[in-house]
């Protein structure tokens, strides 16, 4: 399903792509194309592409080609879902350690939709943070490990 979304292959074009992506909320999907979760996410996502369209713009990256990003967004787990509006990078609070991004695939279509109508309206009032609409349950789980380089 990952041919219906469009793919961000470079650096350049990622930066691009958030530097003019205006009124809107940039939906980034990290991950791979040939991993299952990504494709049950990119089920969902592709689904929305025509509902969201005046809300969202929704792309993908491959982990493996943009590693410069995979490293700033410290993407070890796949995939993860990043959001930003007006070149801001929107925060949510998942009830997990990390706000930066969303990691897993969302269960149904009806909880993505409302996690991007919940930035949206955030961001429209100027917030960068955001309480995640979803029910807990709906929330992947895990624990973040750190080590020593």
């Amino acid at each position: 399903m990952s041919f219906i979304i469009p793919q961000l292959s470079t650096k350049q074009e990622v930066d691009e792509v958030i530097r003019k992506t205006e009124d809107v909320v940039l939906v980034l999907r990290f991950g791979r194309e040939n991993d299952v979760t990504c494709m049950q996410l990119d089920h969902i996502l592709s689904k929305l592409i025509p509902e969201l369209r005046k809300m969202a713009a929704i792309y993908t990256v491959d982990v493996d080609s943009i590693p410069v990003y995979t490293r700033y967004f410290d993407i070890t787990l796949i995939p993860s879902t990043i959001f930003f509006f007006n070149a801001q990078h929107i925060k949510v609070d998942w009830g997990t350690p990390d706000h930066t991004k969303f990691i897993g695939s969302f269960k149904t279509k009806q909880d993505f939709i409302d996690v991007v109508e919940m930035i949206f309206r955030g961001a429209m009032k100027g917030k960068v943070m955001i309480k995640s609409p979803l029910d807990q349950e709906n929330i992947p789980k895990y624990d973040l490990v750190y080590k020593d380089i």
